[in-house]
């Protein structure tokens, strides 16, 4: 299986991107500010699971610095490995999220940033449904992405050949409240990644929260 990952497509563009992927977005105010109010709700020590971790930079970092134990997983092993150097006090692990064992209510909150893009719309509603359920009972959930209307679509993203598939906005709400996500917050922004071969995009910040356990649930 491990071979299978490392040979998709997403892992060979973030193998690619490398470092440069954390230097193009480390700007992003609406990131930092959805970290923030992330963690301006999570109780002390709480356990993380950030999907598509990346270089570490800034989510898992920004939890790990904070206290919660966060468990990284990304399917590119270069981001793996950068981020398990740059984010020590974290775990980081390289695998297919849309494989992995995800125990029920295992986790105080999940971070989905961008994450889903290169996933069919089966596979992403596939996927929303089974972390909110690897969530605790009132356990968070974030979820940023490109909210455009888009399947299969080939594209350019920092001079890497991509095939992205994404939702209009109120089809990704309405995939997180399918999940049984209460959507606390939404933020829309554009946001424009520093690097010569990236182009202006929409972004979409949800802050979500599973329903608290029925009385003698």
């Amino acid at each position: 299986m491990v071979d299978k990952e490392h040979g998709s497509p997403a892992a060979a563009v973030f193998d690619a991107l490398g470092s440069e992927y954390e230097k193009a977005f480390a700007s992003s105010s609406a990131h930092r500010a959805s970290l923030d109010r992330l963690l301006a709700r999570l109780a002390p020590g709480s356990r993380v699971l950030d999907v598509g971790s990346g270089t570490g930079r800034p989510t898992s970092a920004a939890l790990a610095a904070a206290g919660h134990r966060v468990l990284g997983v990304d399917v590119s092993p270069v981001m793996v490995r950068i981020a398990s150097r740059q984010v020590p006090e974290a775990e980081f692990r390289c695998a297919d999220v849309r494989r992995m064992t995800l125990e029920d209510g295992s986790f105080d909150a999940v971070c989905v940033y961008f994450a889903l893009l290169q996933m069919s719309r089966t596979e992403q509603s596939e996927l929303v449904g089974r972390l909110a359920r690897a969530l605790r009972p009132g356990g968070l959930l974030v979820l940023a992405t490109v909210p455009l209307d888009v399947e299969e679509f080939d594209g350019v993203f920092m001079g890497q050949p991509v095939r992205v598939t994404s939702f209009a906005a109120e089809d990704v709400i309405a995939l997180v409240r399918g999940a049984g996500l209460t959507v606390e917050s939404e933020q829309s922004v554009m946001f424009s990644p520093t690097h010569p071969d990236a182009m202006p995009e929409p972004q979409l910040f949800l802050h979500c929260r599973r329903g608290e356990a029925e009385p003698g649930g």
